[in-house]
């Protein structure tokens, strides 16, 4: 992990893990800055896509290379944008309102990192996915507006279809029938087609290309910052989501590339980097990041965990993020393109909390209740509009925000009232038996 390998080999796996990842780590951002809450001019556009890369930079290095004890896992694991902000913002906040519900879940994330052994006990697996679906399922009417031309489109024209459903097609091939970095890239390839055919189409707009300079950063507070209650009770609760996610993934990322589980230190260490980075990037207008599933994957096949190699992912994304120019060429990217794409990564998300939910030990009938009736009741919500009016402010203003914040609050008293069956009983003692074995294998390797 710590040794210097030949260029020649680092900086191809380096820029594999940057091909996988750029996508996701600049569609968040793209998303922000088309959606009709952002109301900034083209120049703080790119400018949020710049500091969306930086960010996925820096939340990189301070990962791999922890500069304060307790602040970093020290594995090599790659981060981005996360998605819960533009979501959440999109339903009913402006931008500066989301980067003062940032700073408090960031304080959020920190307290659950200092915690995190009594308070995991309340986010088992079922919890922990139940609120991933909703995340997902959530997101799905971003992406379709998306497809269908856009927030300041009228959907008039059907020309937008076209080109989204071309875009997925792409992704669906190479996802589904492409080998190596073709299938790991496959969001990107889509992308790309799809920008292509879009270009072709008379879709694509050059003109802020030739104004945007070639070097650039935020300065601290130009995107301004604003508290909001509603906002920042919903982004604490994401934080946490957010942080067992990095959880999940850093556990992934141990057994996949050492055979081991990550240590309580690895974990804290994490979460605690992930939520300080949030803290500090939202003074920039950076958005919050979190680990990023499709690299940890890489790193199960190959068993490549050298931080150099990682350090030049980090290194790429930095120089692409401080200039301007290639954040002009991003934003060209058509509304379609990119709802055409990302409605896989969606469905990815959706999947993975299923995946989380379904192998918590069998499905039993106590489980079914937990996951339907949060999902239920949380989407069901916030898909008819004013249905909380009549009942106090505060039920509104928790329930009412975005689905998996009331997925979560469901979720998690169901899971501590219903009572549990013996084949409930058994899955616990099953998975306490395989945490134990983990915890004492990985107490040998150390000896």
């Amino acid at each position: 992990m710590n040794g210097i390998p030949p260029l020649g080999q680092a900086i191809p796996l380096g820029f594999q893990h940057v091909v996988v990842a750029i996508v996701s780590t600049v569609s968040p951002a793209l998303i922000v800055a088309g959606s009709a809450n952002f109301g900034r001019p083209v120049e703080d556009q790119i400018l949020l896509v710049q500091m969306s890369l930086v960010m996925t930079a820096v939340a990189i290095l301070l990962q791999l290379f922890p500069i304060v004890r307790g602040f970093g896992s020290g594995l090599p694991v790659i981060m981005g944008i996360s998605f819960i902000l533009p979501t959440l913002m999109i339903a009913r906040f402006d931008f500066a309102t989301m980067m003062g519900a940032q700073i408090v879940g960031g304080i959020a994330g920190m307290i659950f990192a200092v915690f995190l052994k009594p308070i995991r006990k309340l986010f088992p697996p079922l919890v922990t996915g139940t609120v991933v679906m909703t995340i997902g399922m959530s997101m799905y009417p971003i992406a379709i507006r998306n497809m269908a031309g856009g927030y300041t489109d009228t959907f008039s024209t059907w020309k937008p279809w076209v080109v989204a459903l071309f875009t997925l097609l792409i992704v669906i091939i190479c996802d589904n029938w492409g080998k190596g970095l073709v299938k790991l890239g496959a969001v990107l390839w889509g992308m790309i087609c799809g920008y292509i055919l879009a270009v072709v189409m008379g879709l694509v707009d050059f003109s802020n290309i030739g104004t945007a300079g070639w070097f650039a950063i935020a300065p601290p507070m130009h995107f301004g910052i604003k508290f909001d209650a509603t906002a920042c009770i919903s982004m604490a609760i994401l934080f946490v989501a957010n942080s067992l996610q990095t959880i999940g993934d850093l556990s992934s990322l141990t057994m996949g590339g050492f055979d081991r589980m990550p240590s309580d230190r690895e974990l804290q260490g994490g979460i605690m980097a992930q939520s300080a980075g949030a803290v500090v990037g939202a003074l920039f207008g950076c958005m919050p990041t979190c680990s990023y599933s499709e690299c940890v994957g890489i790193v199960t096949v190959t068993k490549v965990v050298n931080k150099v190699v990682f350090a030049i992912a980090a290194i790429a994304l930095l120089a692409c993020g401080v200039v301007p120019k290639f954040a002009a060429i991003l934003t060209t990217i058509p509304e379609c393109v990119l709802g055409g794409a990302i409605v896989s990564v969606f469905a990815v998300i959706t999947m993975t909390g299923v995946r989380m939910v379904t192998g918590a030990g069998k499905f039993t009938m106590r489980k079914s209740t937990i996951v339907g009736l949060s999902v239920a009741v949380s989407i069901g919500i916030t898909q008819v509009a004013g249905c909380l009016d009549g009942l106090p402010a505060v039920i509104e203003t928790v329930f009412g925000s975005f689905a998996p914040v009331a997925a979560a609050l469901i979720a998690i008293p169901l899971n501590l009232l219903l009572p549990k069956s013996e084949e409930d009983l058994e899955d616990e003692r099953q998975q306490a038996a395989q945490k134990a074995a983990q915890e004492a294998a990985l107490q040998g390797s150390k000896e």
